[in-house]
């Protein structure tokens, strides 16, 4: 085996699992629909909407859900991205839709893609890793999936990847369109932005050795291809990769067998698989 111990890769899981909850925040509903739990700092503004009901926010329905983000925008409770994601209440289904950024401090859940690049070589697999650019707002600098993102409005998890693959590393939609899906993950997770309730939507993809990935919309500064075996150091090593991607990275790790039946029954147990 690669290792000697499961320490390093039950840390990044764990890392990945701080939220404790509810904690101090309160339930948030549209109309008789729960969908998230407010962080303390979205409390004042929330009253002053007039959404304070007895311990809890209640919005009158789904349609208040991007205007509220504008408010909170505007009063500098967080920095909109511009880009709207769906809500979805307990039961998984789509309510409403907000600025992505608006979502930890509602604690709300969120979708987003992972791909691994994969290039057989003569002497196994490597990786396509990107280098994060250092004006990123999460974790600048650090490694990251060849594509990744999160699943905007009226997206499904393909088309979100096939969209991220050709933004991020200028792969063709008809290449991207050969991923296979692999693994669905979830955590939940204290950030300084909020709340992460994360569900990210994993996927293998085997590229030609021919095929170069190029940054195109400035998130990833450049990408490298690294032996998988080197990729496995780093993650067991290092907290040199974005907190989320070790998630996905692990799970790579146990399909491609480099751990024992007992080490990967744990492993899977961790990830919550």
């Amino acid at each position: 085996m690669l290792h000697d111990s499961l320490d390093p890769f039950l840390a990044h899981i764990r890392r990945c699992n701080t939220a404790i909850v509810p904690g101090a925040r309160r339930r948030i509903t549209a109309g008789n629909r729960s969908f998230g739990l407010a962080d303390p700092r979205v409390f004042d503004a929330m009253t002053a909407f007039g959404y304070a009901h007895g311990g809890e926010f209640h919005l009158p329905d789904g349609s208040a859900l991007q205007p509220l983000g504008e408010k909170l925008a505007a009063l500098g409770l967080f920095r909109p991205h511009d880009e709207l994601f769906d809500v979805f209440d307990t039961d998984n289904r789509v309510i409403g839709r907000i600025d992505r950024g608006a979502l930890p401090l509602l604690g709300c859940t969120a979708a987003g893609v992972h791909l691994n690049g994969l290039v057989e070589t003569p002497d196994g697999f490597s990786l396509w890793m990107g280098h994060r650019a250092q004006n990123k707002r999460l974790d600048p600098g650090k490694l990251d999936h060849l594509a990744a993102g999160g699943i905007c409005t009226g997206l499904s998890p393909m088309e979100a990847l096939i969209k991220e693959a050709g933004e991020e590393a200028a792969i063709p939609p008809a290449l991207a369109a050969q991923a296979s899906p692999v693994a669905t993950l979830r955590y939940a997770m204290e950030r300084p932005e909020g709340l992460r309730q994360d569900t990210l939507f994993c996927y293998d993809l085997v590229l030609p050795r021919s095929f170069t990935p190029q940054p195109v919309d400035g998130e990833v500064a450049f990408f490298e291809l690294m032996p998988l075996e080197r990729v496995f150091e780093i993650v067991r090593d290092t907290d040199d990769i974005k907190f989320n991607v070790n998630l996905v990275l692990i799970d790579l790790f146990l399909r491609r067998g480099l751990f024992s039946p007992q080490e990967t029954a744990e492993l899977r147990q961790a990830l919550g698989q």
